[in-house]
């Protein structure tokens, strides 16, 4: 199985070979690592590393989760390669490591529920701080993702998820005044198990993006799992990785992450706030 995993930046200074390896970096008085790259000699670094050294070199980390973090993307990452894991647990990995407790965070397009939960149990803390911002068109999504977090978390926690039924492109109205947004997720294509000719489009995503691009905290992430098989998704994906390669890199970190030899599998895009 292989995969292609890419700075889609056309002035990014990183490269996907050869990729330098990490320091260990140190913690500062507020206990936040920032990694530091060194210069590498290996120029065949395998997938795994890849995505690591990438996440390592560009995202600041609490020191204390850090390793765990780390380790979890790891093992993401390489179930994928495998073909034994999902696109979407890849990015639930990556979330990991960006999200902490008492985010402000974004589901832009609710389906069943799956990412709103993860997306929860990232932020939710005792000091009830954490919010969960949700949304999709379709109200048997919201329906469905309520339902969901019924069955799986207590009542004070699921009061941290507000869901609106609205398109994910007006997401700048519903979002308080102030909050600085940690992340803000995409899973596109259409709602399983219901009618397939409701699909997201390319027109409304991209104005999504833009609008996600406002309200993002620096050093936050916009996370695309993008779905080429089905009618209208490829465009959708090539109209999202030709708007993202003219991001000025003085501000975004642009990736993608693809399988080459399975040309109809999900595509994974990674929007870093520099």
């Amino acid at each position: 199985m292989a995969f292609f995993f890419s700075l889609r930046n056309p002035n990014s200074r990183l490269s996907a070979s050869p990729v330098p390896p990490v320091s260990n970096g140190r913690a500062n008085s507020n206990g936040v690592v920032h990694r530091r790259p060194i210069p590498s000699r290996n120029p065949n670094p395998n997938g795994r590393a890849l995505l690591k050294t990438i996440i390592s070199r560009q995202f600041t980390v609490n020191a204390s989760s850090s390793s765990h973090s780390l380790l979890v993307v790891d093992g993401a990452m390489m179930d994928y390669i495998h073909g034994r894991s999902r696109a979407t647990l890849v990015a639930h990995s990556v979330w990991r490591h960006i999200v902490q407790k008492g985010d402000a965070v974004i589901d832009a397009t609710c389906g069943n529920g799956n990412d709103t939960l993860a997306l929860l149990k990232m932020v939710a803390d005792d000091t009830r701080r954490g919010r969960v911002y949700g949304m999709d068109v379709q109200k048997v999504a919201l329906q469905n993702t309520s339902l969901l977090l019924d069955r799986s978390v207590n009542p004070e926690d699921k009061e941290l998820v507000e869901l609106f039924c609205l398109c994910h492109s007006h997401m700048g109205d519903v979002i308080p005044d102030g909050v600085k947004v940690r992340l803000v997720a995409f899973n596109l294509g259409y709602l399983p198990g219901v009618d397939k000719n409701i699909i997201t489009k390319s027109e409304t995503t991209l104005l999504a993006i833009e609008a996600a691009r406002k309200i993002l905290m620096p050093g936050g992430l916009i996370s695309i799992v993008a779905y080429v098989g089905h009618s209208g998704g490829r465009e959708e994906f090539e109209k999202i990785e030709e708007f993202t390669s003219r991001l000025p890199f003085e501000s975004w970190n642009c990736c993608k992450l693809q399988m080459l030899n399975r040309p109809l599998a999900p595509v994974l895009v990674f929007l870093f706030k520099k």
